[in-house]
């Protein structure tokens, strides 16, 4: 079994705020001691593992590692119980599971990344959360606290850059607007990230692999950005059509046209595409697009647990029906129903036949 003990003392030091030469005058040993336990190059004496165990308040084991496998072990239990319950929009037992891991393994920023993912799900205002906006008040300062630890001391980069994401975006949410900019610009640039880098260092049997999840990857980014062109009010209304409308073109060209249209995202498009249409007067494709949104909110509903398809471009995809996430229990067609067609782009036609035929097709 490999011991990580230098990795562990840094981090447990680094979490303790403590300098490499406060630890040494703590231990009575030099800074260059410290040092070489961080950088793997030697191990403390065994006499001196109690200390460092008293400083850090954890045992000589976890200092040493010894229990990593078996908190492993129990947090991907956690991770798993989290997952099926944010799968089905329960907000509330997400927090709970994340708080009973945190409660059991203080610092593990899984786990507090994890908690700080529920709180800030809590606010949301999409799903059916009817006391968000108490939520946000409730929440503001752990969100922070959470954010700022994870930030500071996280050593895993990915769970850190996305918990500066969620902490700058909260602060955005709380009209801090400069405080959530400021921390917006600590995170990296596009074209410094590690896929725009990493071609060089790769083997030749990981090159394709490396290939098409960056195509995947690249895909779902520009994804992003059209439809907040679209949505963001920045554009007319005929260009935000156009932009909806190249969604699909753009997915037809990445995915082939393979993808089953049973996924959210397609559903919200369509339905986009029918606002439009309603605010330029044009109903006969309104209800066109509202039929198809209807279809595929059904189909959504029903989806298998796993479906796989392919595309040239990113070879085979797997969706299960599990990794989706949450803030709504309702089922789709329910939210289609009740919150999405209460839009006021709909009003001219909210007393007619038709459209109440589409809500009735819902039910």
């Amino acid at each position: 079994m490999k011991l990580n003990i230098g990795e562990n003392i840094k981090s447990l030091r680094k979490q303790k705020d403590i300098t490499q030469e406060q630890l040494a005058e703590m231990l009575g040993v030099s800074c260059q001691s410290v040092s070489r336990w961080e950088s793997g190059v030697c191990y403390p004496d065994m006499e001196i593992l109690p200390q460092l165990a008293k400083i850090f308040e954890i045992t000589v084991d976890k200092i040493l590692g010894v229990d990593d496998i078996a908190e492993n072990k129990k947090v991907e239990e956690y991770l798993e119980r989290f997952q099926k319950a944010i799968n089905k929009g329960k907000i509330d037992e997400c927090i709970a599971i994340a708080r009973e891991g945190v409660a059991e393994y203080p610092n593990n920023y899984v786990l507090l990344d994890k908690l700080m993912y529920a709180l800030f799900g809590s606010i949301d205002n999409s799903g059916n959360i009817p006391d968000w906006e108490e939520n946000m008040e409730k929440y503001d300062n752990e969100i922070t606290a959470l954010g700022e630890r994870i930030m500071k001391y996280c050593p895993d980069q990915n769970i850190r850059i996305a918990a500066t994401a969620r902490l700058a975006f909260n602060h955005v949410l709380h009209e801090r607007k400069a405080i959530g900019r400021q921390i917006y610009e600590t995170l990296p640039p596009m074209e410094l990230c590690r896929e725009m880098h990493i071609w060089w260092a790769l083997e030749e049997e990981e090159k394709l692999t490396f290939l098409q999840k960056a195509i995947k990857d690249s895909y779902e980014l520009l994804n992003t950005f059209i439809w907040l062109l679209a949505d963001a009010d920045v554009v007319d209304v005929e260009t935000e059509l156009i932009a909806i409308k190249k969604l699909f073109e753009l997915e037809k060209l990445i995915l082939d046209g393979n993808r089953p249209n049973n996924n959210w995202g397609s559903v919200w498009l369509d339905f986009d595409i029918a606002k439009r249409y309603a605010l330029m007067g044009d109903y006969d494709n309104m209800y066109k697009h509202l039929y198809i949104a209807v279809d595929e909110a059904k189909a959504f509903d029903n989806r298998p647990d796993e479906q796989k398809y392919s595309a040239v471009l990113i070879g085979e995809i797997t969706e299960r029906k599990l990794d989706f996430e949450t803030s709504d229990t309702r089922p789709l067609c329910e939210i289609l129903r009740d919150k999405w067609l209460l839009h006021d782009e709909f009003d001219p036609v909210r007393d007619t036949d038709e459209f109440r035929a589409v809500v009735e097709s819902l039910n």
